[in-house]
């Protein structure tokens, strides 16, 4: 990636539907350029999806949990049937697999405290390969973005 390139990553991060003449005058280059050069970088695979951010709370999604997962085994056949059950529950927005005393922190969006205890106790907890779980309520979100430093 070149200087122009970067830019380019940096303004589409920031703002997805910036039109390719605009985008042209941003980055000091040509319209076809900016075409020629988002497409390669989408065959790159460094721009993936392009999406629009939601606020949650505005669509009755405003907790936020940050829940640590401890599983009963380590075997790969119990790790690959987490991770399937966890692509499948759409309130589960965030998943990475973790070193240390935890094996997976998940970041969960629910509508309120209720939400989340049936969703904890009845389907998180209720898969077969957790043996437990700490949850951390989020009072407040300091700051959040998706834009990745270039």
């Amino acid at each position: 990636m070149d200087k122009i390139d970067r830019r380019i990553v940096a303004i589409l991060q920031a703002d997805a539907t910036v039109s390719h003449a605009q985008l042209a005058t941003l980055v000091g280059a040509s319209t076809a350029s900016c075409w020629r050069r988002i497409k390669a970088l989408e065959a790159l695979g460094i721009l993936t999806g392009t999406v629009r951010m939601v606020d949650p709370a505005k669509v009755g999604r405003g907790v936020n949990v940050l829940c640590n997962i401890r599983m009963k085994s380590h075997a790969r056949e119990a790790r690959q049937s987490f991770e399937d059950f966890v692509l499948t529950h759409p309130e589960i927005i965030e998943c990475f697999s973790m070193s240390g005393e935890w094996d997976y922190l998940l970041r969960i969006v629910v509508a309120d405290v209720s939400d989340y205890n049936l969703f904890l106790m009845h389907t998180l907890l209720a898969h077969p390969s957790v043996q437990g779980a700490a949850s951390h309520f989020a009072l407040s979100m300091t700051k959040y973005t998706t834009a990745i430093p270039v």
